[in-house]
């Protein structure tokens, strides 16, 4: 195959109003806590991560009020760059917070939402 045949494929990034990603990670290993440089206010810091992808971007900043209301988890991460938003705290806590911020995008905002997955 010479230059001249070869496939050139252009990938872009397409904003919609969805949730890509929404995982919940239950009693997550201490090295990955540590790794993560995750604030640790207490030990049950150390229950659950929760962790959700979001488009447009700016759509984190109503996530993480959403899920501070919804429960007590921990903001960890909100980046309205990337639209990468990160809680923990118990299992039940990040449960809660998880499903606020997908029940709300769905019904409310009209986004397109995934399945919340869990290991």
């Amino acid at each position: 195959m010479t230059t001249e045949d070869k496939l050139r494929i252009v990938q872009e990034l397409v904003p919609g109003k969805q949730i890509s990603l929404a995982h919940i990670i239950a009693a997550p290993d201490p090295l990955l806590m540590e790794k993560l440089c995750f604030q640790k206010e207490n030990e049950r810091m150390k229950a659950a991560i929760g962790i959700l992808t979001m488009s447009p971007a700016e759509t984190v900043i109503i996530g993480a009020d959403l899920a501070l209301k919804a429960s007590g988890v921990t903001l960890q991460n909100v980046d309205y760059a990337s639209g990468t938003l990160v809680f923990t705290g118990t299992v039940s806590e990040v449960e809660a917070a998880m499903n606020a911020v997908v029940e709300y995008s769905n019904r409310t905002l009209s986004f397109t939402v995934c399945d919340i997955t869990r290991t």
